[in-house]
């Protein structure tokens, strides 16, 4: 397990590097739910997702060798470990599948990362990723399954507590389970966690069915963010323990939450960044009356040209 006191140094190392993300509280009855909602809006969070709080506490936490870092993602960690790699100096190698968006490429591009598309999806690219690594020696970097990469994402657990204080519920969006083990393991069980999935993409949800990590196919419009193929080994017990269900959500109902933050709140998100929105929005999660709900809205990394009308 990873304690607050963890998550707590590891919020003290990457303060200088991250952004306090701002939380904002909506009028009652916003979008027609009859519960206090508050949005955490890790979409504005530099390198436009969550994963910058986990790249920058690893790599913190490490010797970074002459061959940098590197590591396979779905596109947002790959963007978070380039944007810490170039801030703190070093190289940076990232594998991604050929899922994904156009746009994350082009950002890895931009950051000066040496990028290798490769794989049907996230797994295959992790597997290039490590033999690459074992050639070269450069840090890798996993986009859940490491203690430090956890304990930066539970940052956001920290931050929450000190800007809302009590909250009774807090949905959250899950690929390998780095997000949703981290902020848990900052409120151990002193807040609701419910984990929000696309129906094509059930790591969590199955690995509870099943009481142990299994491999799952992924798909659909959030794969290059939650297309995870198999929670993370280190996660599972955080989750198990801690978390009270998952929520599977269809793309159609994503898209729907995508739309509606837009419409409501001019708020711009990726498929993965609006699935925990999703579950509130479609009725899979049906919020007592009066009880205080907050979703983190996970990231932004999206092309406009895509967004849903």
């Amino acid at each position: 397990m990873i304690t607050p006191s963890e998550i707590e140094r590891a919020a003290a190392r990457i303060r200088p590097y991250i952004r306090a993300t701002p939380v904002i509280e909506l009028e009652p009855g916003a979008f027609g739910l009859d519960c206090r909602l508050a949005l955490k809006l890790e979409s504005l969070q530099v390198s436009g997702a969550f994963k910058a709080r986990g790249a920058f506490n690893f790599i913190l936490s490490h010797e970074v060798p002459a061959a940098g870092v590197i590591a396979a993602s779905g596109g947002n960690h790959g963007v978070a470990v380039a944007h810490a790699a170039k801030t703190l100096g070093y190289r940076a190698e990232i594998f991604v599948p050929e899922v994904v968006s156009p746009v994350k490429r082009e950002r890895l591009l931009a950051l000066g990362a040496n990028v290798h598309v490769t794989g049907a999806n996230y797994g295959e690219a992790l597997a290039a990723s490590r033999a690459r690594a074992s050639e070269t020696g450069a840090l890798a970097v996993h986009a859940y399954d490491q203690e430090a990469v956890i304990a930066g994402q539970g940052t956001i657990g920290c931050e929450l507590a000190a800007q809302l204080g009590s909250i009774d519920m807090l949905l959250v969006a899950v690929g390998g389970g780095g997000l949703i083990s981290g902020v848990a393991s900052w409120f151990q069980g002193a807040v609701r966690i419910v984990g929000v999935e696309p129906v094509l993409c059930p790591t969590l949800h199955d690995a509870l069915a099943a009481g142990h990590p299994v491999d799952v196919p992924t798909g659909g419009i959030a794969a290059d963010s939650l297309g995870a193929t198999r929670l993370g080994e280190l996660a599972f017990p955080i989750c198990q323990r801690f978390v009270s269900q998952s929520l599977l959500v269809e793309d159609t109902a994503i898209n729907a939450a995508r739309k509606a933050l837009w419409d409501s709140l001019r708020l711009v998100t990726e498929p993965g960044g609006a699935t925990a929105m999703a579950a509130l929005l479609s009725g899979i999660y049906r919020p007592r009356p009066g009880e205080r709900v907050c979703v983190i809205i996970c990231g932004a990394n999206t092309d406009l040209h895509a967004f849903p009308a």
